[in-house]
């Protein structure tokens, strides 16, 4: 009945149409893919994540055309205490380009630990960013989400904001096994989102978790997320070379990502407009 209303009253039934249209390849008898993926429970919360990313935060989206069919690796900015990042941004790949598109996003190994979080994350395609679990995927041509900052991004305090930590290499020797383009994203608001004044270490280490950011937001606040979408980046070499040069082709992704940061936050005139 929640659902029902979520999809007349807000006038949801051409993004759902759209989602529906996702590829069903690779499923078992049980609908479900290798990682656990199931298009079926996408489509059950897809109204509640579409009232989040179209009325919540009211997503503005820019040049996700630049993002090429087949396999391709997105590689954003990381923010927030939770992966709304991530969701808006498979969300937008899902609803917005001509043909949608699912987003494997990569989640750090302790994600499988956590209580029925751990479950969502599956069921909605998010895949543990292992290298053998990348490859297997954008070998099936399929995009994958990547946020190299990894834990360094959701550790960041509000001083810090939109100032990009170190970047793994992780992704760029992926990117080389694979001859998989990279398309560079910037994500403007995650950062606003619930701003963290403190990153407990004491605490995360009770918890079992990498990062406990301390903020005064019990829910994230209405702000206003913003995507922008830069142009494919194709890098050549061999994934085994040495870490200089990985360094040298990883410091130009993320000065794309920077230089994509500095345009949405010169082109936005307030954090919840």
């Amino acid at each position: 009945m929640i659902t029902e209303i979520l999809v007349r009253g807000l006038r949801m039934e051409e993004a759902l149409k759209r989602i529906e249209a996702l590829p069903r390849d690779n499923l078992s008898e049980f609908g479900f893919d290798p990682f656990g993926y199931s298009p079926d429970y996408v489509r059950k919360v897809a109204p509640f994540v579409l009232f989040f990313y179209k009325y919540y935060f009211r997503t503005l989206v820019f040049d996700i055309e630049r993002v090429p069919e087949g396999r391709v690796i997105l590689v954003a900015n990381h923010s927030g205490q939770i992966p709304i990042d991530g969701m808006m941004l498979a969300t937008a790949m899902m609803v917005e380009p001509k043909k949608p598109r699912m987003v494997r996003m990569m989640v750090e190994k302790w994600v499988p630990t956590l209580p029925f979080i751990s479950a969502f994350m599956a069921r909605t395609g998010q895949v543990v960013g292992t290298p053998d679990n990348c490859i297997r995927l954008l070998e099936r041509d399929e995009c994958i989400g990547v946020f190299p900052e990894g834990v360094r991004g959701i550790s960041k305090t509000i001083a810090q904001r939109y100032k990009l930590q170190e970047f793994g290499h992780g992704f760029m020797r992926l990117a080389l096994q694979a001859k998989a383009p990279i398309v560079p994203v910037a994500i403007i608001g995650g950062e606003e989102q619930a701003p963290s004044l403190h990153n407990s270490r004491t605490l995360a280490r009770l918890l079992g978790t990498p990062a406990f950011p301390i903020t005064p937001c019990l829910f994230p606040l209405p702000v206003r997320y913003r995507l922008y979408f830069g142009e494919p980046m194709r890098f050549k070499g061999h994934p085994d070379e040495d870490d200089q040069t990985i360094e040298r082709k990883v410091k130009m992704v993320r000065s794309a990502v920077q230089a994509l940061i500095h345009r949405g936050l010169r082109e936005r005139k307030n954090v919840f407009f």
